[in-house]
């Protein structure tokens, strides 16, 4: 299957289980389901519950054990950007070409939409079946949130916020990115990895430095896209981090020499899986190729 056609396929699949997860729901406040299905199923290219189906492929297992720790950490993944777009936060008022949370409804609805869908994660990874050993449901519960908080994307984005208009060195630059971004992507191979009860310290090794190669390259085409891609190709404002003085690597590094260091990130993303089979590690590696690659 073409690296596109399994994108699709594998978005839609998790498409579908997020949406059986909340759809039938009963709630006393219908709003607030709205919110959360509104910001969930909204569209984007869910890499990170791709970066799961295809790290639990990778180590053996099967699409089966891979649905429910992908819809978790879209669940997070999306929690995030709804708080993101916050007034308080990055104040945005477009997500995904559509108005964000706290616009299409209102802000008090957009926190609690958030609060909801990062508790309903956990919620989702720590039901009860027979899917996974309780050895393998708290390990993933771990690593998610590890991942999600004070220890990993929380973090990065309050040192974020605090930076504004500061300058920072590249090195605090790609810590500020390793808990911003990597972390959650580091974490989505990781889930495949446990979602598979993988035995084999070596697999779990290599995805982790794939995931660590990949998340910044993310962000790096992240800048770059936010200075070189138009408002109807992102789907969001561009220019919005130069506008609001937010510290990037294009602002640090200059244009060339992002795009160089995408180049050598993919290289060592590629060095990372290699040595366990070219064949079994083809298609994480074209999906990193495609993050370096994309348009939006």
């Amino acid at each position: 299957m073409k690296l596109e056609q399994q994108l699709k396929a594998l978005a839609l699949r998790n498409q579908q289980v997020l949406q059986d997860c909340l759809a039938h729901q009963d709630s006393i406040h219908p709003p607030l389901q709205q919110a959360m299905l509104y910001s969930l199923l909204n569209g984007g290219k869910r890499i990170r519950p791709v970066l799961v189906y295809l790290a639990c492929d990778f180590c053996g297992g099967s699409a089966e054990q891979a649905d429910l720790p992908a819809a978790a950490i879209e669940m997070v993944h999306s929690y995030s950007l709804v708080h993101d777009d916050l007034p308080a936060m990055d104040n945005d008022e477009l997500r995904r070409g559509k108005p964000t949370c706290h616009i299409a409804f209102d802000e008090a609805t957009a926190i609690l939409a958030g609060d909801a869908l990062l508790t309903s994660a956990f919620e989702l990874l720590s039901q009860p079946g027979d899917r996974y050993q309780p050895a393998q449901q708290l390990a993933m519960i771990q690593c998610l949130s590890r991942a999600a908080g004070e220890r990993g994307m929380v973090q990065g984005q309050a040192f974020d916020l605090s930076h504004v208009g500061k300058p920072l060195s590249l090195e605090a630059l790609q810590q500020m990115h390793a808990l911003k971004t990597g972390a959650l992507i580091t974490a989505a191979l990781e889930l495949g990895a446990l979602a598979a009860n993988s035995k084999k310290p070596e697999q779990l090794t290599a995805l982790r430095q794939f995931g660590q190669h990949i998340g910044l390259a993310f962000q790096v085409k992240d800048d770059l896209l936010d200075i070189e891609a138009d408002t109807d190709t992102l789907g969001k404002p561009s220019g919005s981090d130069l506008a609001r003085n937010k510290p990037t690597y294009p602002a640090l590094l200059g244009l060339e020499p992002c795009k160089a260091l995408l180049e050598q990130l993919l290289h060592q993303a590629e060095a990372a899986l290699k040595p366990l089979g070219a064949d079994r590690a083809r298609p994480l590696l074209q999906l990193a190729d495609y993050i370096v690659r994309r348009s939006y």
